[in-house]
Parts: structure tokens; C-alpha cells; sequence
């Protein structure tokens, strides 16, 4: 930034005479035009996921969580300043990661003086020092401003088995975007993560399940809660989990087979409470206690956890077509927020 200087402007009139009026001094501030868009192309896409690779790896050798937070942004910031204090708390070094070539994915923009802007990348990630970590990340970058940086806004790691879906390119090598409540394909963008959420939430008996397949994440996610519950009720405990929407963006593109590809994010909530004042505090989970200082000062223990998504949506079927459902592909994710409140005073 330029340090605007104070301009002091001389009077209009200088009188001679005794008693004559003089003009009073008044002060300028110069304006400054604010930076000119720069047309997101696959040049700058490139150099903005060049750019993160380097600083990333630069911040997470120096263990410094603040530089490491200045590249990112949203759910990805929850994870990453999650993933150093877990790091600090076992007294290991933060894991730093080596990138394969990546494959592009940037929408053609309209209009550059329009934000956010945004694009995806493919690419092989493994974490340095181990050879057989080698997974698909999916991670999706955004720029909210002209004047900001480029931030990686979501990562998340493809299925073992899963298959990566082609996205449509188009003859000048550019993805077509998704609006929100495209309605080509099976379920509108913006809702699917709220259909997996319903799932998670009711299990294979779910509406929802008519259109999204059963899997680790959906129909998985269901019995984990069950099994977990039953466990605390084995102690005398309560607990609840609850899959709700994040205020953070999300992403679709166009497949070649008219489908899409969503890239999103949820929060997992749980209580584990005491059912009386007299049952023992509910213990720390082990996943949480980076996060907390040991100690359970109510009966209750809370945690939010931030999960990163990929989807493959199908396009909808002609009539008299069968129609197949969505799935999962990717997932992500870990406990970013941990609590235990003190007892509410009645």
C-alpha cells in the first residue's frame, strides 16, 4: 500500500491590511484507483496453485500455523490450524505434502470485475517421507477480491475405489460451470450436500436415499451414530450427532457425461452429556484432546467437526430412462472445534 501524503493548500488571497480575512488552509487526500482485474485464464490458475504448493511448504517446514492460515481460507483454515495444534500437542513435525503434475479445471470467466472467481485442481498428493501415501486430492482455490490473494478455500481426497469423473472441456481448454440450481442434472448443487446430510441423519429408510447412493459417508455415517450411541448409553451417557450446512462455498462443474461434479463441505456436531449430576463426566475423545486442556468442567462435551466433499451427480434420465443416482467420490475431514461448557445456572 502507498502512504498517502496530506497536500496543504496555500490561501486563495493574501491581504496586506490588518484585519483583512484570509482563506483558512484546507487539506486534500489524494485518491488512488483500486487495482485493475486480472481475467482469471489457465495461466494464472497455474501460477496461483504453483505459488500455494511453495508457501504452503515453506510455512508447514517452519511449523508456522500463521503463515500457513494465510493461505488458506474457510473450512481449509478450520483443518489446517486443527492439523498443527494436533501436531504440536503429539510433538511431531507437521506433515508436508509433494504434489504430482496437476490437471486444471478453470471456468471460463464472463466477466473479470465479478468475484469470487474460482477454479479446481486434480492432483496426486503424498505426505514427504512417506512412500506409499500417495492419494487424488481434489482442492478448489478462491478469489474474493482483486486486491486478495488466491487461498485454498477446500481439499479433499478421493475414494480408493472411486473414479474420478471427466469434466467437459471446451476447445480453448475451459471448464463449464454449474449455477446453483442447475436442474439438468439429479439434484440442484446447492442441495446436495443437504440430501447426504438427510441421509447420514435417517439412514437407507430415507427419501433422500432415492437419489444418493448408500456408502461410507451417507448410509455409513448413519450406523457409525447408532453404534456410537448405544456405546454411550452403556455408560449412562447421551449422545447426539447432527450433519448440518456450512456457510462456506461450493463448486460444480460440468462432466462429459452431462452430469456434475460438487465439491462442498459439512459440519458434523456432537454432545456427549452426562444424563444425571451424579454419572461421571463424559471422557475427552481422543481425536479432541489437542483441542482441549483435559479437563471437563460441565457434563458435556461438544465438538464440531469440518468434512470436505466430492460428489458425482448424474444428469437426469429421459423418460422411461433409468435413472441412476448420485455418489460420493471424495471425503475428508477431522474435529476442528472441541468445548466442555460448564452446567447452565437455571
Amino acid at each position: 500500500m502507498v502512504a498517502a501524503a496530506m497536500v496543504v493548500v496555500m490561501p486563495l488571497a493574501a491581504g496586506c491590511a490588518e484585519g483583512k480575512a484570509k482563506a483558512r488552509p484546507t487539506a486534500s487526500m489524494p485518491t488512488t484507483s483500486p487495482p485493475e482485474p486480472v481475467p482469471l485464464t489457465r495461466d494464472v490458475a497455474e501460477r496461483a496453485f504453483r505459488t500455494y504448493v511453495t508457501d504452503e511448504d515453506v510455512a508447514r517446514a517452519a511449523g508456522d500455523e500463521r503463515l500457513a492460515l494465510t493461505w488458506t481460507s474457510d473450512g481449509q483454515s478450520q483443518l489446517t490450524a486443527a492439523e498443527f495444534r494436533k501436531a504440536a500437542y503429539d510433538g511431531d513435525p507437521v506433515r508436508r505434502f509433494v504434489y504430482g503434475e496437476p490437471r486444471l479445471y478453470v471456468p471460463k470467466v464472463k466477466d473479470p470485475s465479478v468475484y469470487p472467481q474460482w477454479f479446481l485442481v486434480s492432483v496426486d498428493r503424498s505426505v514427504l517421507g512417506e512412500s506409499k501415501s500417495k492419494r487424488r486430492a481434489l482442492m478448489a482455490f478462491i478469489l474474493r477480491g482483486p486486491s486478495d490473494d488466491w487461498k485454498l478455500t477446500l481439499a479433499t481426497l478421493l475414494q480408493p475405489k472411486a473414479k474420478e469423473p471427466e469434466v467437459s472441456i471446451d476447445k480453448d481448454g475451459y471448464a463449464t460451470p454449474l449455477s446453483s440450481d442447475d436442474r439438468s442434472i439429479l439434484i440442484r448443487p446447492r442441495d446436495v450436500g443437504g440430501i447426504q446430510a438427510t441421509i447420514a441423519a435417517e439412514g437407507g429408510r430415507s427419501v433422500a436415499a432415492k437419489v444418493m447412493k448408500s456408502g461410507a459417508v451417507t448410509t455409513g455415517f448413519y450406523r457409525a451414530a447408532r453404534r456410537a450411541k448405544k456405546k454411550a448409553r452403556e455408560k449412562d451417557l447421551t449422545l447426539q450427532v447432527v450433519y448440518t450446512a456450512t456457510p462456506f462455498p461450493y463448486f460444480g462443474l460440468r462432466t462429459k457425461s452431462g452430469g456434475g461434479l460438487i465439491i462442498y463441505s459439512l459440519f458434523r456436531n456432537t454432545s456427549l452429556a452426562a444424563k444425571d449430576p451424579e454419572t461421571p463426566k463424559p471422557e475427552i475423545p481422543e481425536e479432541a484432546e489437542h483441542l482441549l486442556d483435559g479437563t471437563v468442567e460441565g457434563n458435556e462435551v461438544t465438538t464440531t467437526s469440518t468434512l470436505h466433499f466430492a460428489a458425482y451427480d448424474p444428469a437426469r434420465a429421459e423418460k422411461g430412462e433409468p435413472q441412476p443416482k448420485a455418489h460420493l467420490i471424495a471425503d475428508d475431514g477431522a474435529i476442528s472445534k472441541a468445548a466442555t461448557p460448564p452446567i447452565k445456572k437455571p
